[in-house]
């Protein structure tokens, strides 16, 4: 068992990637099969909305300080090299890192640049949209699923 400030730290990092987990999970399953039930000029026209109002700084703080809290803990981790822990504080960092913030820059982002360059009406747009709510939806899974594989990672490192 892991104690004193990594102990903190795992909590830490539960907390946060958990929270994260929720927010990509509703999402997933209560958000974008609301957006899938509209007439695609209506998916579109809410879905960039949504997108630009997720650059608020509730929701940029969460996420980028549950990417801060894993890259903490991976580095402080790897440099101290705990007795105990040690596998699972680094698992639960790579987990959130590459499977929800990297995913978000490399696969969610870009297409929601793809989206926000459309005009809602127009025939491209409604040719795109389902595409979009595949994929999109598709990658946001795994950023639901790999937030919660890291905070259940972090709470195994705190037992």
């Amino acid at each position: 068992m892991i104690d004193g400030p990594y102990e903190v730290l795992a909590m830490a990092g539960t907390l946060t990637t958990g929270l994260m987990a929720g927010v990509f999970c509703a999402f997933s399953v209560l958000v974008m099969r609301g957006l899938a039930a509209l007439p695609p000029a209506q998916g579109v026209a809410a879905m960039n909305a949504i997108n630009s109002s997720a650059l608020t700084p509730a929701f940029m703080v969460l996420f980028l300080g549950t990417a801060a809290v894993c890259a903490v803990i991976a580095v402080v981790t790897f440099v101290l090299w705990p007795d105990d822990g040690t596998v699972h504080l680094l698992l639960g960092s790579a987990l959130y890192l590459c499977g929800a913030f990297g995913v978000t820059v490399t696969a969610n982002v870009p297409r929601n640049e793809a989206l926000a360059k459309l005009e809602p009406g127009t025939p491209e747009a409604v040719t795109y949209w389902p595409t979009y709510l595949r994929e999109w939806t598709r990658w946001n899974h795994v950023r639901a699923v790999a937030s919660a594989a890291s905070a259940v990672v972090y709470v195994l490192a705190l037992v």
